[in-house]
C-alpha cells in the first residue's frame, strides 16, 4: 500500500510544479505583452509624433476591434417610410489630417452609428464614452452621392407623380457636406452639379414623366429657388428680390411673386440651381469664414397643362449651418439674431415633421417662415419627408456632431439609448 501513497504525493508534487510553471509562463506572457504594449505605445506616439490625441485613437481602435462591421451595400432593399431620417459621415479631409485630427465616428451597421467621445475621469484618466444612435440609414464615408440619393430622395420621386408632396432636408454644421450632397461633388473649387441630389432627382422626374402611365397626365414641370434669411424670403432666380408670404382664406400659403420657370430637361434645372447658388447669402462667422446663414429651398413642381393647380411638389432644403449661438460668441448682434432665427426655424421644423408622422390635425407651422412656406408639404397622408443629417468625422467637431445627431434623433423619436 505504501507505493500507492508515494504515487499520490508525486502526482500532487507534479501538479504543484505544473502550477508554478503555468504561473511563470503567464507572468512571462504578461511581461512580453506589457513590453509589446509599451513598444506599441512608443510606436503610436512616433507614428503620430506630437499628436495629443494618440491615446484616444488607440482606445477607439481597441473598441472598434470588438465590433462587427456590416455596412450598407448597394443591392440592399430600399425601405418605404413616410419619414426617413438618416445620417451621412463624410471622409476626413486633407486639412483635418494635416491638423492631426482623428476620426471619432464608427458606422458598424447600415442603421447604426457610434460617436466615440473622449472624456476624463476625476483622476484625469481618459476613457471613451461611446454614444450609439439608430437611424433608418447610416452612410459611412465610402458611400457616394448616388448611393445616398438611392436610399433617401429617389423613392420620393414617385410620390409627387401620385399627387403627394415630397421634402428632402439636408442638415448639419457648416463644412459637414450638405452642399456637396445636395449640389454635387467638388473637384477643387469646381462643383459638378450633375451628381448632387438636386440633379439626380430632376433626372428621375423627367424619366418618370415620360413613362406611359404618367405621360397621359400631360404634366408640366417647373422649378423655383428661394432662400429664407432671418425670417425673410428672397427669390434666388430674380436678383434676390424680397418676397411676401401671405396666407389666403383657405389657409393656403402663397409666396407672392416667386419666380417659377418651366423646365424641359435636367440641363435647364442645373442652370437654375447654379444661378441660384451663386446668389445665396453667406455671412461671416468665426465658426466658418463662409457659413451659409440661410435656408435654401429648391422646388420642382408638377402641374397639369394649362392649370395653376399643383399636382405634386418636391422641395429640397439645404438648411442653414447649425452652429449654435455659443460658437458665434465673438460675433455681433446681427449674427446672434441670425442664430436665434435659425434655431427657431429648426425647432418648428422638428415639430412639423413630428405632426406629419402622427397625422395630427394641429400643425405648428406659423412659428417660422421656413415651416410656413413648407406648410403644404406637411399635410396629407401622401406627404413624405426625408432628412439627411451630415456629420464631420473629426474630434474637434465632436460636440457639433452630437448636437446634430440628437436633433435628428428627436425628429425620428426613435432614440435607442442602449443597444
Amino acid at each position: 500500500g505504501t507505493t500507492q501513497g508515494a504515487g499520490g504525493a508525486s502526482t500532487r508534487r507534479s501538479h504543484a510544479l505544473k502550477e508554478v510553471e503555468r504561473l511563470k509562463e503567464n507572468r512571462e506572457k504578461r511581461r512580453a505583452r506589457q513590453a509589446e504594449m509599451k513598444e506599441e505605445k512608443v510606436a503610436l506616439m512616433n507614428q503620430d509624433p506630437g499628436n495629443p490625441n494618440w491615446e484616444t485613437a488607440q482606445m477607439i481602435r481597441e473598441y472598434q476591434s470588438t465590433l462587427e462591421f456590416v455596412p450598407l451595400l448597394d443591392g440592399q432593399a430600399v425601405d418605404d417610410h413616410q419619414i426617413t431620417v438618416c445620417v451621412r459621415k463624410r471622409p476626413i479631409s486633407r486639412k483635418e489630417v494635416n491638423r492631426k485630427e482623428i476620426d471619432v465616428i464608427s458606422v458598424p451597421r447600415k442603421d447604426m452609428l457610434i460617436v466615440h467621445e473622449p472624456r476624463s475621469k476625476v483622476d484625469l484618466t481618459k476613457f471613451l464614452e461611446n454614444h450609439k444612435f439608430r437611424f433608418d440609414y447610416a452612410f459611412n464615408d465610402t458611400c457616394d452621392n448616388a448611393m445616398v440619393y438611392k436610399y433617401t430622395a429617389k423613392p420620393l420621386v414617385k410620390t409627387i407623380f401620385e399627387g403627394g408632396m415630397a421634402t428632402c432636408f439636408a442638415y448639419g454644421q457648416t463644412g459637414s457636406g450638405k452642399t456637396h450632397t445636395m449640389g454635387g461633388e467638388f473637384n477643387g473649387k469646381v462643383q459638378d452639379c450633375k451628381n448632387g441630389i438636386y440633379a439626380m432627382a430632376a433626372k428621375d422626374v423627367f424619366v418618370t414623366l415620360n413613362m406611359p402611365r404618367y405621360r397621359a397626365m400631360n404634366l408640366v414641370v417647373s422649378a423655383s429657388f428661394f432662400e429664407i434669411y432671418s425670417g425673410k424670403v428672397f427669390d434666388l432666380l430674380s436678383d434676390k428680390q424680397k418676397l411676401r408670404v401671405l396666407e389666403d382664406g383657405k389657409q393656403q400659403v402663397q409666396v407672392v411673386g416667386l419666380t417659377e420657370k418651366v423646365v424641359d430637361g435636367v440641363e435647364e434645372v442645373l442652370k437654375l440651381i447654379q444661378h441660384g447658388n451663386a446668389a445665396r447669402t453667406s455671412g461671416q462667422t468665426s465658426a466658418n469664414s463662409n457659413s451659409s446663414r440661410s435656408h435654401a429651398v429648391f422646388q420642382i413642381v408638377l402641374r397639369p397643362q394649362g392649370s395653376t393647380k399643383i399636382h405634386g411638389k418636391f422641395s429640397f432644403i439645404d438648411l442653414a449651418g447649425n452652429e449654435r449661438g455659443v460658437d458665434t460668441s465673438s460675433a455681433d448682434r446681427q449674427t446672434r439674431m441670425e442664430g436665434a432665427e435659425i434655431n427657431k426655424s429648426l425647432l418648428a421644423l422638428k415639430e412639423c415633421i413630428r405632426a406629419l408622422g402622427k397625422q395630427s390635425a394641429h400643425l405648428p407651422f406659423r412659428v417660422s417662415k421656413l415651416t410656413q412656406v413648407l406648410r403644404d408639404s406637411f399635410i396629407g397622408e401622401k406627404s413624405k419627408t426625408c432628412m439627411i443629417a451630415m456629420i464631420s468625422p473629426g474630434l474637434s467637431s465632436c460636440e457639433h456632431t452630437l448636437n446634430t445627431l440628437r436633433y435628428a434623433d428627436r425628429v425620428k423619436e426613435l432614440v435607442v439609448k442602449d443597444i
